[in-house]
């Protein structure tokens, strides 16, 4: 007798759902989640040695539950980096920015309430929301994949959502939101809740560091429902490490505190954290050259006679294209895995290596002159 999913009690709201994943096929280029291509330098590698060294004298103790080094050593970084100080109560660090995303949700969401997501947009806040309980609704963008504030404001009046998820740079897209339009989500979001405590507002900024303009981390200054979201899995080149963090007001980390796991944070994991911010100026010179990169991508990608949407992350979306996902499939059998997001028309590249970037070119270039 066969037994599934669909056999047990899953709650309604994940029936026929899937979970989020990307294939990891052994081919010779993978270009198709967004990593950093370059791996930790050597000196970074030994003094994340010698932190958990340090740390593995005291695995049977627990961990600082409230990580203050850490989140002392991520103000430094938001301040230094955006020119907006922040402190430690301002900061709030996870087990990557999903888990930052489902602490928030949890705290200001769930049964009886709503958020709003602007799609094609990162599918984990989608995702995470129906996890958590939270009503998900779907909200508008333009045919160029820009936010389109006018219809954003009026689902937002008509909606009332409790969580507001605008992702810049957007990820598949790669398009940056103007800090006017998140000033006036904001505000439109306020306006929709003033009966009760207002909306949450996130801006979730996990590819900032490889964008052409700079973060909207200060406009957190007077507006306690705005939450910027951040990862070290792309500019840090540390997706391994599983660490994501937030800034915001004071209350909004007070609040999260109220969902989080007891000592979430595992020793571990928060000496490499540590030792990786000892290296931030190594770490963003990698990501100068994967802007560099990135760059060369879109204006070769356009030579050659694709469509491509404006980047500012590590990625670039590319098309457009009758059938996709067979496009998808014909630039795999040359050895180069990209990612198919599902968005019609349109296929999305990570940034590589030189060497792996030729190699994508080389293969889409292959591709255009057999179609012609």
């Amino acid at each position: 007798m066969s037994f599934e999913i669909d056999d047990l009690p899953v709650r309604d709201e994940l029936r026929g759902k899937s979970p989020y994943g990307a294939p990891q096929l052994d081919v010779p280029v993978r270009l198709n989640t967004n990593e950093n291509p370059y791996p930790l330098p050597e000196p970074l590698v030994e003094r994340i040695a010698e932190r958990v060294r340090e740390a593995a004298r005291n695995l049977n103790r627990y961990p600082d539950r409230d990580a203050v080094e850490l989140r002392t050593r991520l103000a430094e970084y938001l301040t230094d980096t955006s020119g907006h100080q922040v402190g430690l109560a301002n900061v709030w660090a996870a087990n990557g920015s999903n888990e930052v995303i489902q602490q928030l949700l949890q705290t200001f969401g769930g049964p009886g309430r709503t958020a709003i997501g602007f799609e094609p947009s990162y599918s984990m806040h989608g995702l995470i929301a129906r996890g958590t309980g939270t009503g998900w609704i779907s909200g508008p963008r333009n045919e160029d994949f820009t936010i389109d504030l006018a219809a954003a404001e009026k689902a937002i009046a008509e909606h009332r959502p409790d969580v507001v998820f605008v992702t810049t740079p957007n990820n598949p897209t790669g398009t940056a939101v103007p800090r006017e339009t998140v000033l006036a989500l904001y505000e439109a979001a306020q306006a929709a809740k003033a009966a009760t405590a207002g909306a949450i507002v996130v801006v979730d900024e996990a590819y900032i560091e490889f964008s052409h303009g700079d973060s909207l981390l200060p406009l957190i200054e007077g507006r306690p429902q705005l939450v910027v979201s951040r990862t070290m899995s792309k500019a840090f080149g540390a997706a391994g490490l599983r660490l994501g963090y937030l800034a915001a007001h004071p209350a909004v980390v007070d609040a999260v505190q109220l969902v989080r796991l007891p000592y979430h944070l595992s020793s571990v994991t928060q000496a490499t954290a540590l030792a990786a911010l000892e290296h931030t100026d190594t770490l963003l010179k990698y990501v100068r050259q994967l802007k560099d990169e990135r760059d060369r991508l879109v204006a070769e990608l356009l030579e050659t006679g694709y469509e491509v949407t404006a980047s500012d992350a590590n990625f670039v979306q590319f098309g457009r294209f009758d059938d996709a996902h067979a496009m998808w499939q014909k630039i795999l059998d040359r050895g180069v895995l990209v990612r198919d997001n599902g968005v019609p028309g349109w296929l999305r590249v990570t940034a590589g290596t030189p060497e792996e970037n030729d190699a994508f070119l080389d293969a889409v270039r292959e591709l255009k002159k057999e179609s012609a």
